[in-house]
């Protein structure tokens, strides 16, 4: 009985360390985000009151550090969706022009700046190799929380990260070089490096293009949603192993697979199975950097990590502005991207730790050079609350922009069947962006076979929803073929995007009437149109005058007005009566 009892106290412990984290997040960044301060600071003190220097209801922040970095993995991923191949190739010149001249002027002038606060040369250069790669995952949350990522300055900053994430392999590469004999044996092995990093990723490339949407469309079928969850984790997180493996950082492999799966027709499915996972991970690692700040070290060495947190990040913010205005960014644009990007990031541990053992670097040093980069990364958010009230105001102007006329907007279509394609031809020859979902893999085919770009997806699921646009939509028009997914996604709509207009199709007379109750500004019987006008054509065709024919029509739409009115209002069982006593449409009740 002895070593269950043990074994409970254990569970508890654990189960104690799970409550306290969620805990930390659950009060600190509602409190943070009310006093204006914004989400990542609340994470930061939070993980800093519940780690070894507050609480200590942790002792091995960096392991939680370690688990955490797959957050981080699953927001590149997230990203990576957002960039089709065609759009990530329009901006190569931002990540292989802007980025490389960005980075190569930090990494000299940072190196100047640890030479003359007292490292040799060699150390010098690692830890201001180490500031220049900014934190991804900070930079990113704080452009979401903007709503910067999908603006020209927010996608020059994502170019820049992407660039410092591929430079982390010539730089631990320069690692090796720089370490006690690494010049004389090095060479055969950094060869062999690249090469793997170079397999890697033609292999997932490959993998991409050629199995991931075969699997998708078998799982689909299979209608098992979970297993479309468990498949989405595995593509994410292969990707990062496959990367890993090769040498190669895992967000880059996240980033690449979401790119080859941007065009894919299950993107706003995936989007939306990994946005939760995403969610908390993230935050769980901005917890643990808060754990891992050692205020031992910093009272030890306060004088030192302050001057060079002051230092580093007055440098870079300073390079990071000046290439900005070189390469003609607005004085208001250069001055937010270095506010953003002043502070070192979590590629920072890695490289640290590959120079330490290397030899590079001591302990205490690796301590020191941590303890700043953290530091740092807990000042960004209030760099950022500062630009913001203190920075310029960037002016609107309309001058050289003009106004198109007979605007269309767009349009959110869930049901691609026989119905939705009829819906969505008028749409697309006026112009308007449509987004369409289904959950009919054979749909999907048969759309893009014809040129349409159909994605997979449960209208069902309000966060499919979201990933598809609704919240953005001029209208939802749900043209479902299940009556009971037809009100759900209307009532799911009103809830929640209450100024989008939902139109829906509806089957019959009733579920016409749950639709109204639930709030469309506009159903149709799928059976009703087509009826009529077969109706009138018959007229017609027995002898009745073309004038008399669609009196008769008008007629009959008023009555059938009529009696749905009558039946939403409550009298249903009136309103049949009614209809027993038409005989001209007695029998109408679809």
């Amino acid at each position: 009985m002895k070593p269950m009892a043990v074994e409970a106290t254990g569970a508890a412990s654990d189960l104690v360390q799970v409550v306290a984290l969620l805990a930390a997040g659950v009060v600190a960044v509602p409190l943070f985000k009310r006093i204006g301060l914004g989400s990542v600071l609340g994470y930061l003190v939070a993980g800093l009151a519940i780690g070894p220097f507050g609480l200590g209801l942790f002792s091995d922040a960096h392991a939680i550090l370690h688990v955490a970095e797959l957050g981080v993995v699953m927001f590149l991923f997230i990203i990576g969706l957002e960039m089709e191949p065609s759009r990530l190739w329009g901006m190569r010149r931002e990540i292989f022009g802007l980025g490389l001249v960005q980075v190569g002027i930090c990494i000299a002038a940072l190196t100047l700046v640890g030479i003359a606060m007292g490292f040799a040369p060699a150390v010098a250069f690692v830890a201001g190799t180490g500031f220049v790669l900014t934190s991804t995952a900070i930079v990113m949350q704080l452009l979401e929380e903007r709503g910067s990522l999908s603006k020209p300055k927010g996608r020059r900053i994502v170019a820049i990260l992407l660039l410092e994430d591929l430079a982390i392999v010539p730089l631990l590469a320069a690692v090796t070089l720089l370490a006690p004999g690494g010049g004389e044996s090095g060479a055969a092995e950094r060869a062999v490096a690249i090469g793997i990093a170079l397999g890697s990723v033609l292999a997932l490339v490959a993998a991409g293009r050629w199995l991931l949407n075969p699997m998708f469309r078998l799982l689909a079928a299979s209608k098992a949603r979970e297993v479309m969850t468990a498949a989405a984790l595995l593509v994410v997180l292969g990707a990062a192993l496959a990367m890993q493996l090769g040498g190669l950082s895992m967000a880059m492999g996240a980033f690449l697979a979401g790119v080859l799966l941007s065009e894919s027709s299950f993107r706003h499915q995936l989007e939306a199975d990994v946005e939760p996972f995403r969610g908390i991970l993230l935050g769980l690692f901005f917890l643990g950097v808060g754990m891992s700040l050692d205020l031992t070290v910093i009272g030890a060495n306060w004088r030192l990590i302050l001057g060079s947190v002051a230092a580093y990040m007055v440098v870079k913010s300073l390079v990071i502005y000046a290439v900005a205005r070189a390469l003609r960014a607005s004085h208001s644009e250069a001055v937010e991207r270095a506010a953003l990007m002043a502070q070192g990031g979590e590629f920072a541990f890695v490289l640290y730790a590959a120079a330490t053992g290397a030899g590079i670097i001591d302990g205490p040093t690796n301590a020191i050079l941590t303890a700043t980069v953290i530091l740092s990364m807990a000042l960004t958010p209030l760099m950022v609350i500062a630009f913001d009230r203190l920075g310029p105001k960037p002016a609107v102007s309309m001058d050289g922009v003009e106004i198109p006329e007979n605007l269309v907007g767009s349009a959110l279509i869930v049901g691609f069947g026989r119905f939705g394609q009829i819906v969505s031809q008028p749409l697309i020859s006026r112009g308007c962006s449509v987004s369409i979902i289904d959950t009919n893999s054979g749909y999907i085919r048969v759309a893009e076979e014809f040129g349409f770009k159909v994605y997979y997806g449960d209208g069902t699921r309000l966060d499919i929803l979201r990933a598809a646009g609704a919240a953005t939509a001029r209208a939802i028009l749900v043209c479902v073929d299940d009556r009971e997914a037809a009100k759900r996604i209307a009532e799911l709509a009103k809830a929640e995007f209450p100024l989008v207009p939902v139109l829906a199709r509806a089957r019959d007379r009733e579920h016409a009437i749950e639709l109204i109750q639930a709030g469309v500004a506009f159903q149709l019987r799928e059976t009703l149109e087509s009826a009529l006008a077969f109706g009138e054509r018959a007229l017609l065709t027995i002898g009745d005058s073309p004038e008399a024919a669609t009196e008769v029509m008008a007629e009959v739409r008023r009555h059938d007005a009529e009696r749905l009115d009558l039946e939403t209002a409550g009298g249903i069982y009136a309103g049949r009566e009614l209809i027993r006593g038409n005989t001209a449409s007695a029998h109408e009740l679809g």
